[in-house]
C-alpha cells in the first residue's frame, strides 16, 4: 500500500512536469533527444531519492535542479573533438535574412552571457521566483535579481528590441 502511494504520487508528479522539464532541457541542449535523455534521468533520479523529499511543494523546483545537474554532468568528462584545419568563414549563417521574430528572439537571449541568460530563461519561461531560481542555481537571492537586472538591461541595449520582445506578447 505504501509503495503504491508513492509510485501514485510520483506518477502524478511526472505528468504534472515532464512538458516543462523537457522544454527547459531542451532550452539547455538544443537537441531534442539528449532533452529527452536529461528529462528521463532526471525522473530516475528523483525516483530513487524520492524518500528525501520533504515538502511536495517543492517538487517542482527540485526536479529543475536535478535536470539541471543532469546536464551539467554530461559536460564532466567530455572532450571536444577538434578538426584541425576546419576553416570557421566557410560555415554558413543559417540567420542571415530571415526576419521571424522568434528567431530575432532567440538570437537576443543568445547574446546574453549565460549566467545571465539561464535565470531569466528559469524565470519568464520556468515562472520561477527569484528564491526558486537561487535554489536551482545554487547562487544568493541577491546575485539572482541582480543577473536577472543586467539581463533585460542587456536586451533593452540590443537594436531592434522593441520589436523582438513583443514576441511574448499574445
Amino acid at each position: 500500500m505504501l509503495l503504491e502511494n508513492k509510485r501514485s504520487r510520483f506518477e502524478s508528479l511526472v505528468k504534472a512536469f515532464s512538458a516543462e522539464l523537457f522544454r527547459y532541457a531542451h532550452w539547455l541542449c538544443r537537441d531534442r533527444f539528449l532533452a529527452e535523455d536529461l528529462v528521463q534521468e532526471t525522473f530516475m533520479r528523483a525516483w530513487h531519492a524520492w524518500a528525501g523529499l520533504r515538502d511536495d511543494k517543492a517538487a517542482r523546483s527540485w526536479l529543475y535542479t536535478i535536470l539541471r545537474n543532469e546536464h551539467a554532468r554530461l559536460y564532466e568528462r567530455k572532450r571536444l573533438d577538434i578538426a584541425a584545419g576546419f576553416d570557421l568563414d566557410a560555415i554558413a549563417d543559417r540567420t542571415a535574412g530571415l526576419a521571424d521574430q522568434r528567431l530575432e528572439m532567440r538570437e537576443a537571449l543568445e547574446s546574453l552571457p549565460g549566467s545571465y541568460r539561464e535565470p531569466l530563461i528559469l524565470q519568464v519561461l520556468g515562472g520561477f521566483s527569484c528564491a526558486e531560481i537561487a535554489g536551482i542555481m545554487d547562487l544568493s537571492m541577491g546575485a539572482v535579481m541582480t543577473r536577472l537586472t543586467r539581463a533585460r538591461l542587456a536586451l533593452r541595449r540590443l537594436p531592434g528590441w522593441e520589436r523582438t520582445r513583443k514576441v511574448g506578447k499574445r
